[in-house]
């Protein structure tokens, strides 16, 4: 459920549902897991929760035991500070800001050619555009190349299953998105 506080929805049917909400038989055999990372921008610290029925959590606390202790004091300061303080306003506005981002890069990726988006994301802040006409669609070495000619970090979608692609993150800001997707349009379109 990490990023339910980031969908782009303008449909109520659109909007997200938690699998443990879908009916008491899916509650009854669900582990929700969520953390802070995203809707509260707390990336590093490593803050997060589970909830599910007690029979679970039981043999989740007795592996976790031996995995790790508890999260820092300062990561769980900063939790509660978020959940005191940022105001569902805010968190509607950070959706919104992320909702533009998203829609400047796929605008940008609409005009490279050979650059295919088959569905727009509808949450997180992510996209995983097809550039598989590039490079004979080896990402990976496209990923190198542009990190060696431009000195722009972009993820090869093979990391993620999806080899032809790669992963554009979009949480940064547009001036800095626009000086990558520059780049990414030059570099391709001289390839």
């Amino acid at each position: 459920e990490i990023y339910e506080r980031l969908v782009y929805t303008d449909q109520p049917e659109d909007a997200h549902v938690s699998f443990a909400a879908i009916s008491p038989a899916m509650y009854s055999r669900t582990m929700t897991v969520n953390g802070f990372s995203k809707a509260y921008a707390m990336t590093g610290m490593r803050l997060g929760y589970m909830a599910a029925p007690a029979r679970l959590t039981k043999a989740v606390t007795t592996i976790q035991s031996q995995l790790t202790s508890c999260a820092g004091s300062i990561s769980q300061a900063a939790g509660v500070a978020a959940l005191e303080n940022v105001q569902e306003s805010e968190m509607e506005d950070n959706v919104r800001i992320m909702r533009e981002k998203r829609d400047f890069v796929i605008e940008r990726l609409d005009g490279i050619p050979n650059v295919r988006l088959a569905v727009p994301p509808m949450g997180a802040f992510y996209v995983l555009p097809d550039v598989s006409a590039y490079y004979g669609g080896d990402d990976v070495k496209l990923c190198f190349e542009l990190l060696k000619e431009e000195r722009l970090a972009l993820v090869p979608g093979t990391s993620f299953g999806a080899p032809g692609t790669i992963r554009i993150s979009y949480a940064t800001s547009l001036e800095e998105l626009g000086v990558a997707m520059d780049k990414l349009e030059s570099f391709l379109v001289k390839s």
